[in-house]
This record gives structure tokens, C-alpha cells and sequence, in this order.
């Protein structure tokens, strides 16, 4: 394959039709504006045409790609991303906005999982079920071997442009499913590049299709009857009104959002407390649905420690994402520089104490802002913000900090610093989460991980073998004969 290059371009559709474009889309850097490149835009009839390709390979099953072509084709797509993966970085960070030392962070985690696609199937076959311990299932055995479920619709995210491509396209591919993907608008080249460096590897091309499209497109692909499973990353308002629009006997996974709630122990370090705090609250301007959002201080060390944190958020490098010695980056669209505006403002105006921050830098940027005490009514104490704000808060007691971090209908990762285990195992039983991180940041993962939002946070349960398991069927063979 060529060498990749970043000069600003045109992509042209990735499906199997042959209808033309339906329009054109400009893809900008978040940051400054600046024009990336524009890429054809794919209308109803594209996603008829997608579907019912889609859905001619998987009931041909002649044509299924067998596990070791699967595996070859992961092999020879992970060599080409890791040739490629400072380009890959430098794309990430100038559509998606993350600065560029976390995206090249994001690639080195998206090869790793092309590898865990190929470590699950190659060691996910199936299993034997028991047989003759009863008289009824005597002269019998059974075993169950891995089939695709069918046809995969993935809808995704902006904020991590190509590890959530992996995490929902070559789970599927792995899995031997046909997949149809629509990538967020704002950052669509990192998937339209990553499908190109898939079928360079020799996936064939209608087992894999890119859609660029609006909601309404989406929604025709979404709700299709002939989709077996929809897998959607983004707000819980567009995951939920989907999965409410499914044809009978779709399956689906849906990974929305959090307010991530982090307890610090009496007994916490609190040095430690502050530095990961840092990391997991401002990571890529907040813009992660595990990011710190609340954190629960014992009051005589409250200010205290907010302070310090404020004190090491001001000292963040803010800026253009793609020079290297930038920290924080912009947020993926003015109105939501807007918007985080907002809520900072109406927290202050209501009580809420700013250390740090507080007012937009540019019509694309806001500073780290920490905010002590907001009242617990504000939106910032009871909505995901998705922007670079932490709310401390002062508590008595530590059930009170427990019974603040559980009063909202979200729950995904929570944390606790302390230096007592009987502490981290009680923080363990009381928070509402799916993750308990002990001693480190709500935004900790490693892509082999289970990562579930419950509740409003989301349904079903991702990492990359939690996928490709959701992806395929356990299809059972049982065999009776005379001479067992």
C-alpha cells in the first residue's frame, strides 16, 4: 500500500452502490476551522443498497469468511496501522480535536485491540455441553460452535474517532459479520480510513461499508428488520429513541454517557488523589463518558485539596491538539463551548464557588474549571457535562458521599482513594457502578476490559470479547448414537 498522506482530499463513498453521492459534507478541525477535507454523503437509497448487500452475504453461507481468513486479514491490518499509526494519530487529533500525545495513546490501543479480536477468536470456538447425566440425554453428545448473528449496523462517536471503530467494526468483522457503519459527522475520516487500510488487508469490500449520513439515513439502517445487531456509542437521548425503533429480534448494545462520582477516603493520598483526578477529569477536555465529573471530600480537607487541584489545572497546556506539547484540546463544536458556558455560570450564580476557569478562551476552547460546593441541584451536579469542569464537594460523613454519588439515574465507573482495604471494599459493595477503581481515575480502561453503562448509562456490556461475543451465536450440535 502507498504511503498515507495527510493533504487535505476528498473521499468518495465507501458502500456498494452504484447510485450517486447524495451530497457532500465539509469536515473541519474543531479547533481552528480549518478545512480537513470534504466526503460524499450517502442518502436512502445507499442504505437500501448497503442493507440488502449486507444481508445477501450473510444468507450465503458459501461466501462466509472462514475464522483463519479472518484472522489473516486482522494480521495484515494490524501490520499496516502500526506502518501508518503517527499518520493515523496526526488524522485523529486534527478531526476529533484530542491532543496529539492521547491520540497516538488512542492508536497504540487500537492496534493492541485488532490483536485481542484475534487472540478471542482464534480461542472462542465453542464448548461441550454435557451429555448422558441423566437416562434421558444418555447416548447423546453436544457441542456448540461460533456463527455471526448477522448483519451489524455500528453508529458511533466522536470523541475517540478510531478505537471505538475497532471496538464496534472489527468486532464484527471478527465475528464474520457483514457490518455497516455510520461514524460520527464531525469525525468520519478516521473510519473511513481505518475501512480502507481493512480492505488493503483483503477484507472484500461489501463486508464492510462506511455510511455518511444524516440521523434520518441512520435511522432507515437502524430500524431495517434485516439487522441482526445495531450497536450504537453516543447521548442517551438518540441511543435510546433508537433501541425503542428496532425491528423485532434485533439485538443491541448501547454505551451512552456517566457523571462519574469519585469518593476521597479520609485516610486518602491525597497527592495521588489530585494527580489522577487531573488526568481522568480533563482528559480530552472532559469529552469522555467516564470522565471525573464529581468528586466527594471529607470538608476539613475540602478546599484544600480543590485548590490543588485548580492550582495544577491552570498550569494545563490548551491549545492546537496537534502540537505536540499540548494538554487539552478544543471541544468537538462551539455550541458545546457554549453550552458547558452555561452550566458553569448558573452553578455560580446558585452557590457554587470557582477556583479555576470558568470563562471560554475561544469559541472552541474552555479552560480547566473547578468548582467547589455547586449546589446539587445545578446541571452540573445532576447532567454529564462532557467538558473540561470538576465539582467537588464537602461531605461529613462518608454514607453522605455514597448516597450523593448514587442519587442519579446513571451509572457506569466510579472511584475511591483510601489507604484501607476494608474502606475500598465497602466503597466496592456501596457505589452504584459497573466499575469500582480503587486508588485510581473513573476513566481508567484497557479495551479487553468489560465496560458497562447501566441504567441510563447505557445497555449491554463492551470491550472488545464482550462484543464479539454479542456478535455471534452459539449454534449446538447434538449427535445421538448407539455406540456411546
Amino acid at each position: 500500500m502507498q504511503e498515507l498522506t495527510l493533504t487535505a482530499k476528498h473521499w468518495g463513498l465507501m458502500l456498494e452502490s452504484a447510485a450517486a453521492a447524495a451530497g457532500r459534507a465539509t469536515v473541519v478541525a474543531p479547533y481552528d476551522g480549518a478545512v480537513i477535507a470534504t466526503v460524499d454523503t450517502a442518502g436512502v437509497q445507499h442504505a437500501e443498497d448497503a442493507l440488502a448487500a449486507a444481508h445477501r452475504l450473510y444468507r450465503n453461507r458459501t461466501v462466509w469468511l472462514p475464522l483463519h481468513q479472518r484472522v489473516a486479514i486482522l494480521e495484515r491490518l494490524a501490520a499496516l496501522m502500526t506502518q501508518h499509526q503517527d499518520v493515523l494519530a496526526l488524522e485523529a487529533a486534527r478531526e476529533g480535536g484530542k491532543p496529539l500525545v492521547d491520540s497516538l495513546v488512542e492508536i497504540t490501543r487500537a492496534i493492541d485491540g485488532v490483536r485481542l479480536c484475534i487472540e478471542h477468536i482464534r480461542g472462542h470456538a465453542g464448548d461441550v455441553i454435557a451429555m448422558g447425566t441423566t437416562a434421558a440425554s444418555a447416548g447423546r453428545v453436544a457441542f456448540t460452535q461460533k456463527e455471526p448473528i448477522g448483519v451489524v449496523v455500528a453508529v458511533s462517536a466522536f470523541n475517540h474517532p478510531l478505537n471505538l471503530i475497532v471496538h464496534q467494526v472489527l468486532a464484527g468483522v471478527a465475528a464474520g459479520c457483514p457490518v455497516i457503519v455510520k461514524p460520527a459527522s464531525t469525525t468520519p475520516l478516521s473510519c473511513l480510513r481505518l475501512v480502507q487500510l481493512l480492505r488493503a488487508a483483503g477484507l472484500p469490500n461489501a463486508w464492510c461499508q462506511v455510511v455518511v449520513a444524516g440521523r434520518a439515513v441512520a435511522e432507515k439502517l437502524v430500524t431495517d428488520g434485516r439487522i441482526g445487531f445495531f450497536s450504537f456509542i453516543g447521548s442517551g437521548e438518540v441511543g435510546w429513541s433508537l433501541r425503542a425503533k428496532l425491528a423485532p429480534g434485533t439485538r443491541c448494545a448501547l454505551e451512552h454517557g456517566g457523571v462519574a462520582p469519585v469518593i476521597i477516603g479520609p485516610n486518602a493520598d491525597l497527592e495521588l488523589s489530585v494527580g489522577a483526578v487531573l488526568k481522568g477529569g480533563f482528559y480530552h477536555a472532559g469529552q469522555v463518558c467516564v470522565s471525573v465529573q464529581r468528586v466527594y471530600v471529607p470538608r476539613a480537607q475540602a478546599r484544600g485539596w480543590a485548590q490543588a487541584l485548580a492550582d495544577r489545572a491552570q498550569k494545563l497546556k490548551i491549545g492546537d491538539p496537534t502540537n505536540a506539547a499540548t494538554e487539552i484540546g478544543p471541544l468537538i463544536q462551539h455550541s458545546e463551548t457554549t453550552r458547558i458556558h452555561d452550566w458553569v455560570t448558573a452553578a455560580i450564580a446558585l452557590g457554587g464557588e470557582r477556583l479555576c476557569g470558568g470563562e471560554p478562551l475561544s469559541a472552541s476552547t474552555y479552560p480547566c474549571t473547578v468548582l467547589l460546593d455547586p449546589p446539587l441541584d445545578a446541571d452540573v451536579s445532576r447532567k454529564e457535562i462532557f467538558g473540561p469542569v470538576v465539582c467537588v464537594y464537602s461531605y461529613d460523613d462518608i454514607d453522605q458521599a455514597f448516597a450523593q454519588a448514587n442519587d442519579l439515574p446513571f451509572s457506569f465507573q466510579a472511584a475511591i482513594f483510601t489507604r484501607d482495604l476494608d474502606a475500598a471494599l465497602r466503597g466496592f459493595r456501596q457505589l452504584d457502578a459497573s466499575a469500582v477503581m480503587v486508588n485510581d481515575h473513573t476513566a481508567f480502561r484497557v479495551d479487553g476490559m468489560p465496560f458497562a453503562g447501566l441504567r441510563q448509562s447505557g445497555l449491554g456490556v463492551g470491550g472488545i470479547p464482550h462484543t464479539i461475543d454479542d456478535m455471534q451465536i452459539d449454534k449446538m450440535m447434538v449427535i445421538k448414537s448407539s455406540v456411546l
